[in-house]
């Protein structure tokens, strides 16, 4: 039997290397998808996975997939998920997509991945997989044979597979977030360590002199950084790097997962908390009251899709239609300073303003203010009747 493994290198892809092919006897082909990992680490992972016996190791170049079709979709749609930008859940759809092709490229017998029984990404990677390929099988060995952590860490070493020495952590990292896990963290009444961090500075340690930077939209997607033109994955990196350094993008919070578990997890996600900040402040100014209101019942049911696994249900490209609709006149430039951990607007333009200085104004008077008092005369009427057959 031929495996298409999707491989990360860390500790739960590396055991199933070896026990895909000590349990299932199977030829293994391990298959990564780079959506925005650290080049140093990609390289990493060919070597070791020649090194654990694969027969072949495929690397994927998705990232600008990922910011195109997936991460811009994600500012569109202000995609939040409890309060922090969906890093991991959208990078799991090209990697399973891509599996996917990798599988059928290579007439695989069968895919496999790292998932355990608790948490999301066994969600994402199933469904997606089953959409994509309804006939081809899915191996999960860490699900399917019960094993957790210490059992992982222990067969690791007897086989010989290298088992970092540094924290214990389970660290999940692409171009739009970076997630930390496990160890200590699991405690939520103990606050996150400093060495947990890698994008983003201390905020007691930001430059003193808070910083103010331009973010220019065209139809709800990002296409400037300081009135310099550049595509979605270099404006990306380039905030990332910006706001990090500020200490902006830190986020902790205790996360409802899809089995109903509660857990304590912590984010990096700089760049994205400032896009999606921005685009907010845009489409305030843009889109009328009415469809505000909407459109944050859609951005909810947007994300807890594609939180869920169900990126590719039909519902989500419906929602994806009505979001693309309001877009056309979300765009202008907003203006974010960046000041020690935080971000705040500053200031917001665009051709599409619903904002009239004349009207609100309080030095000139864009209408005669006696026309109010119309209007006020039936304001809240309902309620006034009710008052009065109350006897109030």
């Amino acid at each position: 039997m031929k495996v298409a493994l999707a491989y990360s290198g860390g500790l739960d892809t590396s055991v199933c290397v070896h026990l895909l092919q000590e349990k299932y006897k199977a030829d293994v082909i391990t298959v990564s998808v780079d959506v925005g990992q650290d080049p140093q680490e990609l390289k990493e992972i060919a070597k070791k996975s020649k090194q654990l016996g694969a027969i072949k190791h495929v690397h994927v170049d998705a990232r600008k997939e990922f910011v195109e079709q997936y991460v811009f979709r994600s500012i569109k749609a202000n995609g939040l998920y409890e309060g922090y930008p969906l890093s991991t859940a959208l990078a799991r759809y090209p990697i399973a997509s891509k599996l996917v092709e990798v599988a059928r490229r290579e007439r695989a017998d069968a895919v496999a991945h790292g998932c355990t029984g608790k948490g999301n990404d066994q969600f994402r990677f199933d469904t997606t997989i089953a959409i994509k390929a309804p006939k081809l099988k899915i191996i999960a060995p860490i699900r399917e044979l019960n094993l957790d952590r210490k059992w992982e860490i222990k067969y690791a070493r007897e086989q010989g597979i290298p088992v970092g020495t540094g924290k214990p952590y389970s660290i999940d990292e692409n171009l739009w977030g970076r997630s930390i896990e496990g160890g200590v963290l699991e405690d939520p009444a103990k606050a996150p360590p400093e060495h947990i961090y890698a994008w983003t500075r201390s905020p007691a340690k930001a430059p003193a002199k808070p910083r103010v930077v331009k973010i220019e939209f065209k139809g709800g997607i990002p296409i400037a950084l300081d009135g310099k033109r550049m595509g979605g994955l270099e404006l990306i990196a380039k905030l990332n790097k910006i706001a990090g350094t500020y200490g902006v993008g830190r986020i902790e919070l205790i996360e409802d997962r899809i089995l109903g578990l509660k857990a304590r997890e912590n984010y990096e996600a700089p760049a994205a908390m400032v896009l999606i900040q921005a685009h907010r402040a845009l489409e305030q100014l843009a889109l009328t009251k009415q469809e505000l209101a909407f459109k944050q019942v859609v951005d909810q049911t947007w994300a807890d899709l594609a939180y869920s696994g169900l990126w590719f249900d039909p519902l989500r490209e419906d929602l994806d239609a009505f979001i693309d609709s309001t877009q056309n006149r979300v765009t202008g430039k907003i203006k974010v300073e960046l000041n020690h951990g935080n971000s705040r607007i500053v200031g917001r333009s665009s051709p599409y303003s619903l904002y009239d200085e004349e009207l609100v104004s309080f030095e000139r008077y864009g209408f005669d203010q006696r026309d109010a008092i119309g209007v006020i005369k039936f304001h809240a009427l309902q309620s006034k009747i009710l008052r009065k057959r109350k006897g109030a």
